[in-house]
């Protein structure tokens, strides 16, 4: 008897197969910068198609321990992790995934869109990183919040070195069990002895990558106020320096099981009058400062949602190519080619919201304070937990429809397609949920220009869709322009009285649409530059995201027949 085996999914060049990333990469870097970036783009590519992918699964087969006593007793809190973790680590360093926005070199080639470089990194490297990504975006933010603060720091040097055995990565240390999110009632104290060093006590209770070799750290020195403002950021090493044990008075006291991101340490921390480096000046309240590492992450976070969407996205592909129904390919069904065009469609949009934040990261950190760096940084206020929220809602809805997309073997663990569901949980807690971002959104728009950049970028890239773009879908522009004026509205609405029950009740609402109405135009204005080069495929992605999530219409029909395009 011949037994019947289903093809596993195979996995395309990430790189050169994503004509959308390769269009982006054209239009926000120019035809020059793009390929300067195309080698280093392309080594990560083959990593990931190569050594990375058994890293990843050998890293994901066995998640960390902890061991916290030798056999004699004596207290040293090891975290062991796989190998496959270790050869994460080391690529990381290699392909200067964190390093490359601090480097001169870098930044001489791109300027600004150095960033841009980075995301694109992140977005073919992350999906098979077992969730490396994770430590990754916090040495990110780590460096750039010393870069702010301390640029001669050591330390700033190992987060942005490309030497694997020079560099490190950072954790981040902000919640507290009887806080969480709230982090105004966090105890965590910092205390200034006598010769000047400072301790801290408290305990931590989320603090992942546990086994990095510094974190940054909020604590509330001693007579500051009470509420979050006064807070401020430490750099706490991790470990006794020339040693694998822990820093004096630093406890491991567990590792959490989580649903997901199984392969990075997080554990419980106890600190005990242990030694750690204001970052700023701790007299000054911190949370602001600390706000420069959280914009960063936050931004990881939305990379890696758009990441992983395009790479579920590749397998689903793979496995409808292949997999015979009814008497014919489900690539070939009429019902399932519309079912994953719609999860093309929403990759791209997350795509298009995770670049636009970043190249707005890069505009806003380089060159002057005054100009296009002003203008790019108070946009980013309001649009670094837009792209989180959003990218992170749209990662998990996509992760279950790759799961069904599969039938039953994506229901088992060994085909490793259930990891796709578990870790994209992780993207609309971690670092903000969708209601702490959404308050976060209200705060931003009674600042600087508030949405005035977001609402202009919406009406012009409307007209955009009217004149310009002979690929679009009929109804795109009417939605555009429905939806903005009642956007402008609500948002006046809710800029007027921000802490109103009405407004604060609906900030969940009003930020999800300030976020597809964005992607909406930041789609649209990338059609109007394909279109010019005689490209109609952005435009079609741009209808289709426009009229399902603005114009609420049934578009089942235009994916599948536009289903080849779209991928």
């Amino acid at each position: 008897m011949t037994r019947f085996v289903q093809t596993r999914p195979a996995l395309r060049d990430p790189y050169t197969s994503d004509w959308q990333l390769q269009g982006w990469l054209d239009r926000l870097l120019g035809p020059d910068g793009h390929a300067a970036a195309k080698a280093r783009l392309a080594a990560v590519s083959a990593d990931v198609l190569g050594p990375l992918r058994a890293a990843h699964h050998d890293a994901e087969t066995h998640p960390p321990t902890l061991t916290r006593f030798d056999a004699w007793g004596a207290r040293i809190d090891r975290v062991d992790t796989a190998t496959g973790w270790q050869t994460l680590r080391a690529s990381a360093a290699r392909h200067a995934v964190v390093a490359l926005p601090y480097t001169s070199d870098a930044r001489t080639t791109w300027g600004a869109g150095t960033r841009v470089v980075q995301h694109a990194l992140l977005h073919l490297w992350g999906p098979e990183s077992a969730t490396f990504s994770c430590p990754v975006a916090m040495a990110d933010g780590a460096a750039a919040l010393l870069t702010a603060t301390d640029p001669t720091s050591p330390w700033l040097a190992r987060l942005t070195s490309t030497d694997p055995d020079h560099a490190v990565t950072s954790g981040q240390w902000m919640t507290e069990s009887q806080g969480g999110s709230d982090i105004a009632r966090s105890t965590t104290t910092a205390r200034r002895l006598p010769d000047g060093r400072w301790v801290l006590t408290g305990d931590k209770w989320f603090c992942s990558a546990i086994d990095a070799d510094m974190a940054i750290a909020l604590a509330r020195p001693e007579g500051a106020g009470p509420g979050s403002r006064n807070l401020a950021p430490f750099l706490v090493p991790r470990y006794t320096p020339g040693t694998a044990l822990p820093a004096d008075g630093l406890q491991v006291l567990r590792l959490k099981d989580k649903l997901g991101t199984r392969a990075v340490p997080t554990g419980e921390v106890r600190l005990d009058d242990v030694p750690a480096t204001p970052v700023g000046d701790p007299t000054v309240p911190g949370l602001a400062r600390m706000m420069t590492l959280v914009v960063v992450t936050r931004l990881h976070n939305a990379a890696a949602a758009a990441g992983g969407m395009r790479r579920g996205l590749e397998y689903a592909l793979s496995h409808a190519a292949n997999r015979q129904v009814a008497g014919g390919t489900l690539a070939g069904n009429p019902l399932h080619r519309a079912t994953l065009g719609g999860l093309a469609v929403d990759a791209a949009g997350a795509y298009a919201l995770a670049a636009h934040a970043f190249a707005l990261l890069g505009t806003a950190t380089t060159g002057s304070p005054d100009g296009p760096a002003s203008a790019a940084a108070d946009e980013l206020r309001l649009v670094a937990p837009l792209a989180k929220l959003l990218t992170g809602r749209l990662a998990v809805a996509s992760a279950s429809e790759y799961l069904e997309a599969f039938g039953g073997a994506g229901y088992v663990e060994d085909t490793g397609i259930p990891r796709l569901l578990r870790d994209a949980q992780v993207l609309p807690i971690w670092e903000g949920t969708t209601n702490v971002l959404s308050v976060d959104v209200l705060r931003a728009l009674t600042t600087g220009d508030g949405a005035r950049p977001l609402l202009h970028r919406a009406e012009t890239a409307a007209d955009a869709a009217v004149h310009r773009l002979p690929g679009i879908l009929p109804g795109t522009a009417d939605a555009v322009i429905a939806a903005t004026r009642r956007l402008a509205a609500d948002v006046g609405t809710a800029a007027a009285d921000p802490r109103s029950d009405r407004v604060v009740a609906g900030a969940r609402e009003l930020a999800l649409r300030l976020g597809t109405t964005l992607t909406a135009a930041l789609l649209l204005e990338h059609a109007a530059w394909a279109a010019d080069r005689g490209d109609d495929r952005p435009a079609l992605l741009a209808s289709l995201w426009t009229l399902r999530r603005l114009g609420d219409a049934d578009v089942s029909a235009d994916l599948h027949t536009h289903f080849d395009q779209l991928i």
